[in-house]
Order: C-alpha cells, then sequence, then structure tokens
C-alpha cells in the first residue's frame, strides 16, 4: 500500500524519535511529511513502533492516508528535489 504520513508533535524530542522511526519505512518528502510503500505487515510494525510515541493529550497528531495506485501515479510535484525511484511528492 502507497501511504503518505503526515505529523504535527508538540515536543522535539518525540518529533525525532518520530522522524528517526519513519525514515526507516519510507521517504521524507516535506519536513513533517513522508511518503512510504509499505506491506500490511510493515504497515502495522509502524504503527506498533509509533504508538508509544505519539501523546495525543498533548496534541500530537500523525495523519495516515493510504492512497491508491491511480491517485499515486496523478499526484503533482512542484519544486523543490526530483522524487526518487519515480515516486511522486506532495508539495
Amino acid at each position: 500500500m502507497r501511504i503518505v504520513i503526515s505529523y504535527d508533535i508538540a515536543s522535539d524530542r518525540r518529533r525525532a524519535k518520530i522522524h528517526d522511526t519513519l525514515k526507516n519505512y519510507g521517504e521524507r518528502v516535506q519536513f513533517s511529511v513522508f511518503e512510504c510503500q509499505l506491506t500490511g505487515k510493515e504497515f502495522r510494525r509502524l504503527r506498533d513502533a509509533l504508538d508509544p510515541l505519539i501523546d495525543v493529550e498533548e496534541t500530537d497528531s500523525v495523519r495516515f492516508s493510504r492512497l491508491c495506485s491511480e491517485c499515486w501515479k496523478k499526484m503533482e510535484h512542484v519544486g523543490g528535489r526530483t522524487a526518487r525511484d519515480n515516486a511522486a511528492m506532495i508539495v
């Protein structure tokens, strides 16, 4: 599955841990946005790794947007660096 993950984390320390976790699963395309192509098992493992890092009481937010293959292909990218491996980027 193709997933765009965006996050807004109040604590610098938690934000760094979330970033470090996400970089093992996908490509950072903006400061708080990653694009990932994951199996169902990888996605569950990622969610399990992120859950203890997110403080919902502290107004942390992580969004997982699943995209179908056709939607992924139709994403547009303007400016910035070029995506690797033909992955689309969001701006």
